[in-house]
């Protein structure tokens, strides 16, 4: 029985599809599964016609932009694959995916190669782990260079690119690849529904043998068992190359990198077969991690084990809620109840699905490996830990980004207030980067996002599923305040005296500028303020950083020292001081001299050539400071840093401006001084 779950996890692949926008993502996904069976027919991005992309939103802007999860089989093995956004405004979605999965397919386009978000997405996979595969697409484009993108994902990626395809033909003449580990030739003709195999063309044979030495050199380089067999034949067998690729995949010190044209379907089973020898199964990577009332706690992949699973995404259909797990350890079944260790309550699987997109089967379990849909949970949400009731544990949930944009919304009659802030709710319960909340001073109700884009689905979801009028306002960027020039020694007491037991703290407080966030120390010596009051002063020095003195925005960038305090023997409390320390920072903010930051963004435009000198002057007139510039494919490529709130309304300006031959992307990369500084004290 053991041998056969070991069997069963060994055949199990969880991977992403990982890449810049129109590299290619869900074209190389709707072939994967064609390839293997799964569809009958090839969906088509411009057609609107795809598995993954099945929202109205995506077939309406030809862009992925909610993670969609699939399920298919190659080689005796099963393949949970997730099809994630490409556009920034989207990255929370991948990284959601990305804590889930235990490998990942980086698509690359093979004119533009690293594009920003492929370097983004590629950073966010390097953080959590994630063993990857290359796959450099659209070879039958003009302009397409394999070497040029490989010496591009070595140049911006920084990993060891190891090559085993060489492409046969060049743009509209691609037909095929050489496989060097096998040195074969693989082959599709147009029209042709299965790949054909051959020997290597005797025009390319020179070529292949010495990409094959290189490959072996490289490898024998990292792989010690490589090394030996290499030093002792001065050559590599197949099967020893694709061990150690695997190890070496695995290990994250090189990437395997294949090439093809998922258009028209060439290199798509070569893609399938290297998922399958080189990315890891359940098996093959750490326990997950947990805790439980403060221990370390770790599972295996092990179906016999005490069932921690975490969920990763929240989706509302026409039939129920949807709550997507990555089951971790153990088994759960229909019908089972299970505990959600972040809620703190007990839940009630009521069906197990497995997911292909929009469409689900019904499954009667699922074990330590699987990617599946439950129905009939209430609390769960993106990043819960849902486990066995008598062995809880906690699994450390996705990261969620902070909002840089805001917009109001309201609905146009005021009778559809109520049905609003339930979409509204719903909407953030299903991506936690949205947040909704009250202005204070204003009474609206704020949508805050990842960008316009992620905003403007957002309404337009609620639009179209609630059939709501609504009216948004003019979307506002996330400011943050930053000291530019501290105070030292100021003083402030906190006396309170209102009957029975007082409240008394007395604090001094340095502060001053610090790159970035917030650090806070003492300096108080003769157990002046004993270490319980310290950390209350800590507390209330954190939540003053809600509210800077400019304008009500949250402030960053500043050391607070406590260098002296006096305690009252009756009316000193933890309350007391950390009252004192948030009125005490209000007060030395003041007396700062403060600056106002704000969020900038990098912009790749990329142009007709004779088009450059508009969008340059375009830029600069948004402040923004050009910081590259080079031609790739006949297209010219400006890379900018521009101030966000810049860049509303400029993909209509940049279409204009380049008869709409122009386009652009945009990633975050933090915040910079705003031109406008406020008053000194």
């Amino acid at each position: 029985m053991r041998n056969n779950l070991d069997r069963h996890l060994a055949a199990v692949r969880n991977l992403g599809i990982l890449a810049h926008v129109d590299a290619g993502k869900t074209t190389v996904t709707e072939r994967i599964l064609y390839a293997t069976g799964t569809t009958h027919k090839r969906g088509e991005v411009h057609d609107g016609t795809t598995v993954t992309d099945f929202d109205p939103q995506e077939r309406d802007r030809g862009i992925t932009i909610f993670a969609a999860a699939v399920s298919c089989a190659w080689r005796d093995h099963r393949v949970n694959l997730i099809d994630t956004p490409g556009h920034v405004d989207f990255a929370d979605e991948v990284e959601r995916s990305l804590r889930v999965l235990d490998g990942a397919v980086a698509v690359f386009d093979a004119v533009a190669g690293v594009e920003p978000q492929s370097e983004s997405v590629w950073r966010q996979a390097d953080r959590h782990g994630v063993p990857r595969i290359a796959f450099v697409n659209k070879l039958d484009r003009v302009g397409a260079d394999l070497d040029a993108a490989v010496a591009s994902i070595r140049e911006r990626l920084h990993p060891v690119p190891l090559v085993v395809q060489l492409p046969i033909g060049a743009e509209d003449a691609f037909t095929g690849v050489v496989d060097l580990l096998r040195m074969r030739a693989l082959a599709w003709e147009d029209g042709a529904e299965t790949m054909t195999e051959g020997p290597v063309p005797d025009e390319l044979r020179e070529e292949a043998l010495r990409r094959r030495r290189l490959l072996e050199e490289a490898v024998a380089e990292r792989h010690p068992a490589a090394l030996e067999e290499f030093c002792d034949r001065e050559t590599l067998s197949a099967g020893t190359l694709s061990s150690a690729l695997r190890d070496l995949t695995r290990t994250g010190d090189g990437v395997v990198v294949l090439c093809g044209s998922a258009y028209r379907n060439r290199g798509v089973e070569p893609l399938l077969d290297a998922v399958v020898d080189y990315l890891p199964s359940p098996l093959d990577v750490p326990a997950v991690h947990g805790t439980h009332e403060g221990a370390d706690e770790r599972r295996p992949a092990d179906p016999d084990a005490p069932f921690a699973a975490l969920a990763f995404k929240v989706s509302a259909t026409s039939t129920g809620r949807l709550t997507y797990v990555r089951v971790y350890s153990g088994t759960i079944e229909k019908g089972d109840t299970v505990w959600d260790a972040t809620a703190g309550r007990t839940e009630r699987i009521g069906r197990i699905l497995r997911v292909q997109a929009d469409r689900h089967a019904q499954l009667e379990r699922a074990v330590a490996g699987d990617i599946v849909a439950v129905v009939g949970l209430k609390s769960a949400r993106a990043g819960s830990t849902l486990c066995a009731p008598d062995a809880p544990l906690v699994l450390e949930p996705p990261g969620v980004a902070d909002p840089v944009v805001s917009v109001a919304v309201e609905p146009r009659r005021s009778t559809d207030t109520e049905r609003l802030v339930t979409a509204l709710a719903r909407l953030a319960e299903e991506d936690p980067s949205l947040t909704v909340r009250t202005d204070a001073e204003t009474g609206q109700t704020v949508l805050s996002g990842m960008g316009e884009l992620h905003l403007e689905v957002a309404v337009e979801k609620i639009r179209r599923a609630l059939g709501l009028e609504i009216n948004v306002g003019r979307p506002r960027v996330t400011y943050r305040e930053t000291v530019a020039r501290g105070v030292s020694g100021l003083v402030f007491r906190h006396v309170k005296q209102d009957g029975g037991a007082g409240q008394f703290a007395h604090v001094v407080l340095d502060v001053e500028p610090l790159e970035d966030g917030f650090d806070f120390r003492s300096a108080v010596v003769g157990g002046r303020v004993p270490q319980e009051y310290v950390r209350a002063v800590e507390a209330g020095c954190r939540d003053a950083l809600a509210e800077g003195p400019l304008g009500g925005h949250t402030v960053t960038g500043l050391r607070v020292t406590l260098t002296d305090g006096a305690t009252h023997v009756k009316d000193s409390s933890e309350m007391a001081f950390r009252t004192a320390g948030r009125l005490a920072l209000r007060e030395a903010l003041r007396g700062c001299v403060m600056r106002l930051l704000e969020p900038v963004v990098e912009v790749t435009v990329t142009v007709p050539e004779d088009a450059v000198g508009g969008v340059l002057g375009d830029l600069a007139a948004r402040r923004g400071r050009v910081t590259d510039s080079q031609v790739r494919g006949g297209a010219a490529v400006v890379t900018a840093t521009v101030p966000l709130a810049e860049l509303f309304g400029y993909a209509t300006r940049l279409r204009s401006r380049t008869q709409g031959r122009g386009a652009f992307t945009a990633r975050p990369t933090g915040y910079a001084p705003a031109p406008t500084v406020a008053a000194t004290p």
